[in-house]
């Protein structure tokens, strides 16, 4: 049988870049009553992608299109998703302005790249749609004074797939992407959205973060602490290294970590990607945290042999070894490696499926 070698990846395009695309060829229509169809902008790299129309408009004081999104191979909850964009001329010399239509949010907390009131359309894809009702209006022989409006129809519920409503904004999606590519499974919009949730905690002048890989462990973290806000709250996912490197120059005073067990020896072991695709377990290094537990040689010698950390981690308690403490502890350790500060006190928790604590690091300042 004949082999074959990994499957490419199939790139797309952002949100960002769609509505770019879908304002330039309403803008044209507005202008000379024809779309272009396909319509074709030029991305900040110098990519000059065609983007075939799936609607259009055109009334005397204003032009709409919308584009279906592609983003390729990516995982991405946008992908399919109808950009439009609807573009009206404006008074002479008030340039390009922004409008968030239905399924578009709003900003509501500062923090972000934008203020609170403005249209949830980051400054990239504001760029990137200007420069291209700018090429349109140069051709023209005019001055780019229009409104746009981004509309995502079905956005709102869309957004509740996103960490739009942590990081305060509402009423939809934001309108993403610096470059206008979508690279497969690349999470960079997951990490951007982390680091946006550091800067509006850090904004709001909060002093405690809290950071989970997934739903069961923030649940134990907001059980902890009750009153903390929401913004206080990081969802962290598989990316360890996208939070931590970030606080190294972002710092609050106090960051609690919590993760599955499986993930938290990842960690320990020093992975800043905890994503099952990415980075494996080592069987024989979590045999010697093992034996640092005072496991017997018959337990270590299991742990080596073992499937899984839940295996692991399951006749450990049955045994009474205290592992989850010493992945906990070994964490933090990992975390303050990549910190390279005393100024963020740090503690781990360590959980199992369930949401039961298997293990505690606690804060450095803990007497």
């Amino acid at each position: 049988m004949a082999e074959h070698g990994p499957k490419t990846l199939r790139r797309g395009w952002t949100t960002g870049a769609c509505a770019a695309a879908a304002a330039k060829a309403a803008y044209h229509a507005l202008l000379h009553d024809e779309f272009l169809d396909p319509v074709v902008i030029t991305l900040p790299r110098g990519e000059t992608p065609a983007f075939p129309l799936a609607q259009e408009a055109l009334q005397p004081d204003q032009a709409s299109c919308g584009i279906i999104k592609d983003a390729g191979d990516d995982p991405d909850v946008t992908h399919g998703a109808l950009v439009i964009a609807s573009v009206r001329k404006a008074s002479f010399g008030a340039g390009v302005s922004f409008k968030a239509g239905k399924g578009v949010g709003t900003i509501t907390k500062p923090g972000l790249p934008l203020p609170p009131g403005e249209p949830a359309i980051n400054p990239k894809p504001r760029q990137i749609i200007s420069e291209a009702l700018q090429e349109v209006a140069a051709a023209a022989g005019v001055s780019a004074d229009v409104e746009v409006e981004i509309s995502i129809p079905g956005g709102e519920l869309l957004a509740e797939k996103t960490l739009n409503g942590r990081l305060g904004i509402v009423g939809g999606l934001s309108v993403l992407g610096t470059t206008g590519i979508v690279r497969p499974f690349s999470c960079a919009a997951w990490i951007a959205s982390i680091h946006r949730g550091v800067d509006v905690a850090r904004a709001q002048g909060l002093t405690h973060v809290a950071a989970a890989t997934g739903a069961t462990s923030e649940n134990v973290l907001r059980s902890i602490y009750p009153a903390l806000p929401e913004s206080a709250y990081l969802d962290m996912g598989d990316f360890a290294g996208g939070l931590l490197k970030y606080l190294r120059h972002h710092p609050v005073e106090r960051l609690s970590l919590a993760g599955g067990v499986a993930k938290l020896t990842k960690l320990a072991q020093g992975a800043l990607d905890l994503h099952s695709a990415r980075s494996q377990v080592d069987f024989r290094a979590l045999a010697q945290l093992m034996a640092a537990s005072g496991a017997s040689a018959e337990l270590v010698a299991r742990t080596q042999d073992a499937n899984t950390v839940k295996e692991v981690s399951d006749f450990a308690h049955q045994n009474g070894v205290e592992l989850g403490a010493v992945i906990a502890r070994q964490a933090k350790r990992a975390v303050h490696h990549v910190l390279r500060s005393d100024h963020v006190s740090v503690e781990v928790i360590v959980v199992d499926r369930d949401g039961t604590r298997l293990g505690f690091a606690g804060w450095d300042d803990a007497p």
